[in-house]
């Protein structure tokens, strides 16, 4: 008898799909966009509050240490209430808290609404690329993945733009920057009320006319008619090798029985993945945020003006969009493991030859490869995560990987000030192509999922 997860597995992509793609997406962007513009800001503040590094370095700090404890909470949240109603609720926290940041009076107000906005941005992004994976068809799971993950550069570009023009117009013009921030606060209805609940979350709380609801909707869409029988929701149970083998003609499990406890992200058959999973994080997260949120104010330190070097970072920025398309593309030919080792290995390179470049146009070309090849790593590291996990810890398993990663992201940028007292940009740059590299063997060791079915216990 087939289960409900097997048949949206394989349903063709549809106008639901792509509805849940773009509604996704948009919140995405919105979360990218706020996290680039604090780049930009920084690099203003230096100017117009004249903060020292040391204080650029807690503002551009302070969001992640939110972030990590936000992905943790996020991920555990997601599992227990769902992974619509913790997507809506951090459009919502961290939207309010960027347009209340934009009246800041002093570095400690601006600080602590950061870390408020962090907690937001940490919980959003595994919860929404576990919700996408989990209705993707799974033939392209992670080629849609990967497209949601490029929905950042979408956002970062807009933080790009916002900069250029709106952050040099004056004073407070990095107050209006903020201000267009509180966008996703409104965002969050569309999510609450536009997008479906996952599938596999409702099954496993009891919810199966809820979920039967969903998929037969999913299946109209594609012109598909629903069984004849109604589906089981039976578990599928992963084999020696991780792989899900699906238990047929089990019977419907009532929601009074007590559920089995959910694997731990380190019971043997998952701690090496886990631990592996976490070194990627953290080496991605190390380099890419330490460099970019850095980017203006090392340009600027370098003698470039403010527009100037808003605008270096924005021609540099745009670079991601087609490192998120060579991603989506690769990720179903090469597979995830490959393609993912392969951008980071490309980003260790152009890391160095950043910190070596010492002209407009080696910095621009340099940066460029940067941008390119780690957001593809990005994509590719959204669209493994949730495929490593059963669904009974999705959500905590790639929460819990993001949070260590943010650790990282808090590291980085406090770490920047001290290498440049070191040496210059050329140590900056070459710490980051260190982690990168450390991260692409990580990868290696990684089980490859391609063409998998995501586990249901």
């Amino acid at each position: 008898m087939t289960t409900r997860t097997e048949r949206l597995d394989g349903l063709p992509f549809t106008r639901k799909h792509r509805k849940l793609l773009l509604g996704s997406g948009v919140g995405w962007a919105l979360d990218a966009m706020d996290v680039g513009l604090i780049s930009f800001v920084m690099a203003a503040l230096a100017v117009h509050w004249s903060l020292s590094p040391t204080e650029l370095s807690w503002v551009g700090s302070i969001g992640f240490v939110g972030m990590a404890i936000g992905a943790a909470l996020g991920g555990l949240l997601a599992d227990k209430i769902g992974r619509r109603q913790v997507f809506a609720a951090t459009l919502l926290v961290y939207g309010l808290a960027t347009g209340a940041a934009a009246l800041s009076t002093g570095i400690a107000m601006l600080i602590v609404l950061r870390f408020i906005v962090g907690l937001g941005l940490g919980a959003e992004l595994p919860v929404a690329s576990t919700l996408v994976s989990e209705f993707a068809p799974r033939r392209i799971r992670g080629r849609v993945v990967v497209i949601l993950e490029g929905f950042w550069a979408v956002g970062w570009i807009m933080a790009a733009l916002i900069g250029y023009f709106v952050v040099p117009v004056g004073d407070d013009g990095w107050r209006w920057a903020l201000a267009i921030g509180i966008i996703p606060a409104a965002y969050a209805l569309v999510v609450r009320f536009g997008l479906p609940e996952s599938v596999r979350y409702l099954e496993s709380t009891g919810r199966v006319d809820e979920a039967e609801r969903i998929v037969r909707d999913y299946e109209a869409s594609a012109g598909v008619e629903p069984p004849a029988a109604p589906s089981t929701a039976a578990p599928a149970h992963a084999g020696a090798d991780g792989a899900a083998s699906v238990a047929t003609g089990a019977a419907l499990a009532s929601p009074a029985e007590p559920a089995e406890p959910a694997e731990s992200i380190w019971s043997a058959r998952l701690r090496k993945r886990t631990a592996a999973l976490w070194i990627v994080w953290f080496g991605i997260n190390f380099s890419y945020y330490g460099a970019f949120i850095w980017l203006p104010s090392l340009l600027v330190s370098q003698g470039f003006d403010l527009v100037k070097s808003f605008g270096y970072t924005l021609i540099i920025t745009l670079a991601q969009l087609p490192g998120y398309a060579a991603a989506a593309w690769l990720i179903e030919i090469w597979g995830r493991r490959v393609t993912l080792a392969v951008f980071l290995t490309g980003s260790a390179v152009a890391a160095g030859l950043f910190g070596l470049a010492d002209s407009p146009a080696t910095i621009i070309a340099a940066g460029m490869a940067l941008s390119f090849f780690n957001l593809g790593a990005w994509g590719a590291l959204y669209a493994i995560g949730p495929e490593l996990y059963p669904t009974s810890t999705r959500g905590s398993g790639t929460g819990a990987a993001a949070a260590f990663g943010r650790i990282a992201s808090i590291i980085a940028p406090l770490l920047v000030p001290l290498l440049l007292d070191l040496g210059d940009t050329a140590m900056v740059f070459g710490v980051f192509a260190a982690a990168f590299v450390v991260a692409a063997l990580a990868a290696f060791t990684l089980p490859e999922r391609k063409g998998v079915a995501l586990e249901d216990t």
